[in-house]
């Protein structure tokens, strides 16, 4: 799997298998707002990028964790 997958395993404690662009908040009890601000920050640190406050609150789910790198210039 891919470097953003092994970080959200491994902070959200679930199988990198079971993880797709729908993984959010609402079918993963492990997504809380603490391991939200987690995923953040190791995202940020594993891929020497800054997201802004906006970024962070709209994000709903993987999916839109990979637009925001994206934007970035990460490929995903």
């Amino acid at each position: 799997m891919n470097k953003l997958t092994k970080i959200l395993a491994r902070i959200l404690e679930i199988d990198e298998r079971k993880i797709n662009n729908q993984t959010s908040p609402q079918n993963t009890p492990t997504w809380d707002s603490y391991n939200a601000l987690l995923m953040v920050s190791e995202i940020e640190d594993a891929f020497g990028k800054n997201f802004t406050m906006t970024e962070v609150m709209k994000v709903k789910n993987v999916g839109d964790i990979k637009k925001v790198l994206r934007r970035h210039g990460v490929k995903i």
